[in-house]
């Protein structure tokens, strides 16, 4: 018997995840304390104390559904971003966010425009609804807004922006975007996926939601994965206007966030403290990798993340002698990249386990001992 299914379907490759520590442990025979994971941009500090002990308080009362409506976070995200709750999308990780907006606004027939070398959930979310997906050349490894405003054609009615990006850690400045926004027909929505922002530098910040009020077409994604140490718990959310966040609620699955992590970005919003530290840890990590890789005559890009994508040649070698070492970087051979390797920036003992690995496997010297 043939299952029948939309060609588009069968065509998908799926997500590839980064190797769970787990999974390299019992294919090498290695302990798990000793590997090192540096492929999924996550955060080394791990989670705030204080999300642990907002989770603890709700775990008594799981046998109940979640809010579906995430009250008190959405309160929590109205005060902070300056926007009404009904403006508000939560998500199951801001993923979930790209993926709503293409269930909401794309189908057979219309087209989505995305910059190449950006998040291959854009591809992914592209596909699965049938659109067509239109890829535009990147420019010095990240978005070409200019090039991007041209590709939209009649048919388009998404585009996906990434500031910064990943994987290549490019940045956009506000006043790039505002021209981008300003030249966009307003029939077309655009997502800027804010997942990596909270490591900007301060003099690279802006607040992009003032942009809101005057563009009824432009959702904020933004996530909880990343500085705010809440990867596992899978939570994130998108900022728009009334009219596009019922649009993205009407194809959002009812309880899409859990109980524990609703608890938990609550309290993590509120906790500059952890924020901050995840800051100064991620900023002193990058700078020691992307001088290590220079001194190692390593080409990279500049990062504006929390990892650096770095050519080191035969990625796919490399990337197995890591392996072999208990270090689980992330190869990018999907997007075209296949002498590049995104790594993410961890606790500086981990940073150094991985360059020393990185001489030893290349030959390439000059990365020197971190202090």
């Amino acid at each position: 018997m043939s299952i029948h299914a939309p060609e588009y379907v069968r065509k998908i490759a799926p997500y590839q995840a980064g190797k769970p520590i787990t999974e390299l442990a019992r294919e090498y025979g290695l302990q798990v304390d000793g590997i090192v994971k540096l492929a999924s941009n996550e955060n080394p500090l791990g989670v705030p104390p204080s999300a642990r002990d907002a989770m603890a308080a709700v775990v008594s009362d799981l046998a109940r559904y979640p809010d579906s409506n995430g009250f008190e976070l959405k309160a929590a995200l109205s005060k902070r971003y300056a926007v009404p709750p009904d403006w508000i999308t939560l998500g199951n990780g801001s993923n979930d966010i790209l993926e709503l907006a293409a269930h909401a606004l794309l189908q057979p027939g219309a087209s989505a425009v995305y910059s190449q070398y950006s998040f291959a959930v854009y591809a992914l979310a592209t596909q699965e609804t049938g659109a067509r997906a239109i890829v535009v050349q990147a420019r010095e490894h990240g978005h070409d807004l200019d090039a991007m405003r041209a590709a939209i054609a009649p048919d388009t009615r998404l585009v996906f922006v990434a500031n910064p990006n990943n994987p290549t850690g490019t940045f956009l400045s506000a006043e790039a975007i505002a021209t981008f926004l300003a030249a966009v027909p307003r029939d077309v929505v655009v997502v800027l996926d804010e997942a990596y922002n909270e490591y900007l530098e301060p003099g690279l910040r802006f607040d992009s939601t003032r942009w809101l009020r005057d563009y009824p077409n432009l959702i904020v994604s933004r996530t909880f994965s990343k500085a705010y140490g809440l990867a596992g718990l899978r939570v994130g959310f998108g900022l728009a206007q009334a009219e596009l966040t019922d649009l993205l609620n009407r194809v959002r699955q009812p309880f899409n966030v859990s109980s524990v992590a609703l608890a938990a970005a609550v309290a993590a919003l509120d906790d500059t403290a952890f924020l901050q530290r995840s800051y100064e840890l991620n900023r002193a990590g990058l700078q020691r990798l992307q001088s290590a890789f220079a001194a190692m005559g390593f080409e990279y890009v500049p990062s504006c993340g929390n990892f650096v994508l770095v050519r080191v040649g035969d990625a796919g070698a490399v990337y197995q002698g890591l392996l072999h070492a208990g270090i689980i970087v992330r190869p990018v051979d999907n997007y075209g990249l296949g002498e590049w390797l995104r790594v993410t920036v961890g606790l500086p003992q981990e940073n150094e386990a991985f360059l020393a690995a990185l001489a030893r496997l290349t030959g390439r010297a000059g990365h020197e001992q971190g202090r």
